[in-house]
C-alpha cells in the first residue's frame, strides 16, 4: 500500500511563504502523476499543482507565479513551494499520486494565512 506523507504547513501572515513536502513510500516515479489539493472550508477540494512523470507543471490559475511543485526522485518526495501567500489560500492541503486508475492520498496539512 502506497503511502503519502505531507509536512510543512502551519500558520503564516499575508505575503509570506511556506513550503509543503510530501514523502512517498515508495519511488515517485512509478507514478503517472503526483499532486497538491486544497480545501478550504465550506468549498469543494480544487487541484493547485500537478507534475506528471515526464516532469510537466501545471498549475490552478489563481495560484500560477506564486506556487511551485517540485520533486526529488533521491528522496521520494514533492514539494509545493508557496509564495506570496493570500489568505484565501488558507485550506487543508493534500498530496496525491495516482498509478493507472489507482488513486493515493496522504492525511494532508493545514495552512493558515492570516491578514
Amino acid at each position: 500500500q502506497v503511502q503519502l506523507l505531507e509536512s510543512g504547513g502551519g500558520l503564516v501572515q499575508a505575503g509570506g511563504s511556506l513550503r509543503l513536502s510530501c514523502g512517498a513510500s515508495e519511488n515517485i516515479f512509478n507514478f503517472n502523476a503526483m499532486a497538491w489539493y486544497r480545501r478550504a472550508p465550506g468549498k469543494e477540494r480544487e487541484l493547485v499543482a500537478r507534475i506528471i512523470v515526464g516532469g510537466k507543471t501545471t498549475y490552478d490559475d489563481r495560484v500560477k507565479g506564486r506556487f511551485t511543485i517540485s520533486r526529488d526522485g533521491n528522496i521520494n518526495t514533492i514539494y509545493l513551494q508557496m509564495n506570496s501567500l493570500k489568505v484565501d489560500d488558507t485550506a487543508h492541503y493534500s498530496c496525491h499520486a495516482s498509478i493507472l486508475t489507482r488513486q493515493f492520498w496522504g492525511p494532508g496539512t493545514q495552512v493558515t494565512v492570516s491578514s
